[in-house]
């Protein structure tokens, strides 16, 4: 009996010790890597470091068009990206940002095979602007408002009528926007005659976005008599869109 009083006692202890040692290596390894932040926390470190490493990998016109302050635009699809990152420090903290998230995660994730250890997204301009997140222009100015593009009263008189309007908001570097399109396309083009198709482009229309609310892209809305019957955000196939649709 009390050998087996010791032997309890031994596997108590040996449990103990790996969850502690467990929980001690989560602590330890806490923050390491980075990983995405919601839009008010990545504000918030930004502005907490002096000199933070802070990448804008849109191209040179959406970054024109309005960035984060102290931004450095490394288009990830262009050459700029690698002369921006051989000149930062890899023993800091890197916060990288798009427009909805899509070219941030690959700037990140090849920023993590370069070497980087630290390196943190943020959901995207969309997220930042309809959070009221200030941005600044090429020349240190704050962007202006408004004016950029299709009104939200514009839209809701181009998606008004008897028909169904099937909205598709994208861009033309958007990967899954680019694989959508002929999928949206086809059924327009099959529905003709009880379905439009609005085409959105979300570089172009930023306000409209904001005032949407939309954070990311692909996104789509299905409008009947004006109203709102049907919303998707992401990539799916012609199946699973006509499916859900009913159209």
């Amino acid at each position: 009996m009390i050998q087996k009083i010791k032997n309890l006692a031994f596997l108590l202890l040996v449990v103990f010790t790996g969850l502690t040692l467990a929980a001690c290596n989560q602590s330890a390894n806490k923050g390491k890597g980075g990983g995405e932040l919601s839009v008010d926390e990545f504000e918030k470190q930004i502005n907490a470091i002096p000199g933070v490493q802070l990448i804008d990998v849109r191209t040179p016109d959406e970054f024109a068009g309005g960035h984060l302050q102290g931004a450095v635009n490394a288009d990830i699809n262009g050459a700029s990206f690698e002369e921006v990152v051989t000149k930062l420090d890899k023993s800091k903290a890197v916060y990288v940002y798009c427009l909805s998230g899509g070219r941030s995660s690959s700037a990140a994730n090849a920023l993590r095979e370069k070497g980087f250890t630290s390196v943190y997204t943020m959901p995207g301009i969309m997220a930042w602007n309809s959070a009221g997140k200030a941005l600044v222009t090429n020349d240190g100015g704050a962007t202006p408002t408004g004016g950029k593009g299709m009104s939200e009263d514009d839209y809701m008189k181009a998606v008004a009528g008897p028909n169904y309007v099937l909205v598709d908001f994208n861009a033309v570097w958007c990967g899954p926007c680019k694989k959508l399109s002929p999928i949206v396309d086809k059924i327009g083009s099959d529905k003709k005659d009880k379905l439009k198709v609005l085409k959105i482009d979300a570089d172009e229309n930023p306000d409209l976005l904001t005032a949407k609310g939309i954070e990311a892209i692909p996104y789509l809305e299905l409008y009947k008599d004006g109203k709102l019957v049907w919303s998707f955000k992401g990539l799916l196939s012609e199946e699973e869109l006509l499916k859900q649709t009913g159209l």
